[in-house]
Formats: structure tokens, sequence, C-alpha cells
């Protein structure tokens, strides 16, 4: 037992050095939209840290006509989904790339029907935290972004 608390300080060293250097040597790029329009806006689309990529939130705005989608939660809901698509899509991933999902909800008790949607389009289950939150941008009804790995 002792030999084994001898190396223990070495061991957890040498795993934290490693850790250091290998976050010092991450080169980060923040991409450009596809949409030159979106370049306006004051934060990027998507981040890249090494073979993670973080998405902003998106909303379920249809930008081919610049309003929300219809239907209320459920259709804002396919929408927002459908613009994280875009943007993993745009870079060489997809859904099925995504490890992590934060969803905003106005209203909590849309919870049940954002769910029905949602399950359809993230069916590799990917960690999630959702939560409701007053005043989401354009008085969106939901918001969700997303970390993906490549």
């Amino acid at each position: 037992m002792k030999k084994i608390n001898k190396w223990l300080p070495i061991c957890v060293g040498l795993l934290f050095s490693t850790l250091v250097i290998a976050q010092e040597d991450t080169e980060i790029i923040f991409h450009e939209p596809a949409n030159p329009a979106r370049a306006k806006a004051p934060f990027s689309e998507m981040v890249q840290a090494g073979n993670l990529f973080f998405l902003a939130g998106q909303i379920g705005i249809d930008r081919s006509v610049g309003k929300l989608a219809e239907n209320g939660i459920k259709g804002e809901t396919e929408q927002a989904i459908k613009n994280i698509q875009g943007v993993l899509e745009h870079h060489g991933l997809s859904l099925d790339n995504v490890v992590k999902c934060t969803v905003i909800l106005s209203d909590i008790n849309d919870f049940k029907a954002f769910n029905e949607v949602y399950v359809k389009y993230f069916t590799k289950k990917p960690a999630r935290t959702t939560y409701a939150a007053a005043g989401l941008a354009v008085g969106a009804k939901i918001e969700i972004d997303v970390i993906a790995v490549k």
C-alpha cells in the first residue's frame, strides 16, 4: 500500500501537467457564419476549441421569412433544431455529434410539448439541461444551445 501512496502524487502531477499542456495547445477558432447577414451579430454563431464546437443559442425563428415559426412551442422547437442543424451541417457535423444541450423555455408548462418534438431529432440522447426563464429574444418560447464533438 505504501508503494501506491508514494507514486500517487507523481501520477496526479503528470496527469495535471498533461491536461494543462493539452489546453495550452488547443486552437480556438471563431467561425464566420454561413449567412453573411449574421456576421453583424455581437457574438459568434460557432466557436471551435480543438474538436469541441460550441454553438450560440438558437431560437425558433425562420430566417427565410424573418419571423418566429408558427404553431407555438412545437413549431418553434422544430425550427430552433433546424437552425442548429444548419449551423452544424455548415461545419461538417450533424445532430449525432451533439453531446450537450441547454434548453431555455419561456414557460416550463411547455416542457411536455417541447420534449415531443425534441426526441424526434436528438435520438442519441445527449446530456441536457432544461429550465424556464422569462424574456427570451424577440418573444421566443424556446432557445437551445449545444456543444458538439467531431
